[in-house]
């Protein structure tokens, strides 16, 4: 698999980008390892904070963060989407069934809407210099495409209605309102001012 960095491509618009995407399946672990980076994309998380308690979150932080969603890749799961330019992984989508997040089941402000079976779209982790490019609403597509290709008949996410401004990049890791909206989703339930929740009905 290619191992390239991104670190050597230049500042460019969406419209100029060529990406591709690929579900994070065994032989492109390496991959996700380049773009998480040593500090496993957010100060160790591996995006590993949704599917477990905090209290053990915080105890595996880091190597055992990265060990614990390795385990999940090598079990033939696939716990979300990566995005490629130039053959180097320059971005990450999270998505599965909601039931694979347990805190995200426990959760008073994100609980289910209703009993319909969705797929969850929790967390994007985007190079640096891929950022502001609209790479987060081409994910979004991709994981949407992937899902639909599973049986989803809707996918769901929880993202915060800010401008990205107002926040640092570390804060918007459930992605943007706007970047749900221009990959067609819609607003189905609000229980805090800045985090709706938002369907894509397949």
């Amino acid at each position: 698999m290619p191992q390239k960095s991104a670190k050597h491509i230049k500042q460019k618009t969406n419209a100029q980008l060529s990406l591709e995407f690929h579900p994070l399946t065994p032989g492109r672990w390496r991959d996700f390892e380049t773009l998480f980076g040593k500090n496993g994309a957010c100060e160790g998380c591996w995006c590993m904070w949704w599917r477990i308690p905090y209290s053990q979150f915080i105890r595996q932080k880091n190597e055992m963060n990265r060990k614990a969603i390795k385990e999940i890749v090598d079990s033939g799961k696939v716990p979300g989407i990566l995005a490629y330019f130039d053959g180097a992984p320059v971005g990450w989508c999270a998505i599965a069934p909601r039931e694979e997040y347990l805190r995200l089941e426990r959760s008073r402000i994100l609980k289910r809407v209703d009993e319909k079976p969705v797929w969850s779209v929790t967390c994007f982790f985007v190079a640096k210099e891929f950022r502001c490019k609209g790479l987060t609403s081409e994910l979004l597509k991709a994981a949407v495409k992937y899902a639909g290709g599973r049986g989803a008949k809707i996918v769901e996410g929880y993202p915060t209605d800010l401008k990205k401004e107002e926040l640092p990049d570390a804060f918007v890791y459930t992605g943007l309102a706007s970047a749900f909206v221009k990959a067609g989703f819609r607003e189905v339930a609000r229980r805090s001012e800045k985090r709706p929740i938002m369907r894509r009905f397949l």
